[in-house]
């Protein structure tokens, strides 16, 4: 695999919505070299920090496949950037990567912990009030990273993909579990032995926590 592109973005506002808030969806290829600390990329925008960013979200990642397929589903070319990655890579298709697996990049490390859930920002980048759907049908949904060891990146640079050894789920059966009302309990502990991330964790014990006391009542 290879890093096609590094792509940052400056926090902006949706033109046409009436609530005026900035986003850092719009990201634009550097031809430079970034670096890549515990938060993210430097100079990198992430405005709804509730929803995204953090440790565990430090990344997104999206694949050259997922590209291929887009354009031809939706007739057009997309250039890099497109869905608020920041890092696009060759050799990647997203619903293939399992939590837990490892990108090397230099000396860059970063740990999958989670899919892209869509929402109305992305749809609204797309021009499209449809695309959540869309994006959900489509199941290339990109993956959220970790950053386990910090560095510099740039466009050009080798990726090496290591699989995570212990007990895990894929990404997209983690996508697809986000969409189920009523999750089963060995599902949900499937979900709690993967090195998934802290907000997800939280959501999904919880789910658990409400399940066993629903059981128990029974």
């Amino acid at each position: 695999m290879q890093l096609l592109s590094v792509n940052i973005g400056l926090p902006r506002v949706l033109e046409g919505t009436s609530k005026r808030r900035p986003t850092g969806i719009f990201k634009l290829p550097v031809e430079r070299a970034v670096q890549i600390t515990a938060n993210g990329l430097d100079g990198d925008a992430v405005c709804d920090t509730r929803h995204h960013g953090g440790v565990d979200q430090a990344v997104y990642v999206y694949g050259v496949a997922d590209y291929d397929w887009w354009a031809q589903a939706l007739g057009r070319h997309l250039a890099p950037g497109t869905f608020g990655e920041n890092l696009t890579i060759t050799g990647l298709e997203s619903s293939r990567i399992r939590v837990g697996d490892r990108f090397r990049i230099q000396s860059v490390v970063l740990e999958a912990t989670a899919p892209r859930i869509p929402c109305g920002t992305l749809a609204r980048r797309m021009s499209d009030r449809w695309f959540i759907d869309h994006f959900r049908n489509a199941e290339r949904p990109g993956v959220y990273c970790r950053v386990i060891a910090p560095g510099f990146v740039e466009p050009g640079n080798t990726v090496d993909f290591e699989p995570y050894a212990g007990e895990t789920i894929t990404i997209i059966e983690m996508f697809r579990a986000f969409y189920e009302p009523n999750p089963d309990e060995p599902t949900l502990r499937r979900h709690l032995a993967a090195p998934i991330g802290i907000r997800d964790r939280a959501h999904i014990e919880e789910q658990l926590s409400q399940l066993l006391k629903t059981n128990s009542s029974n």
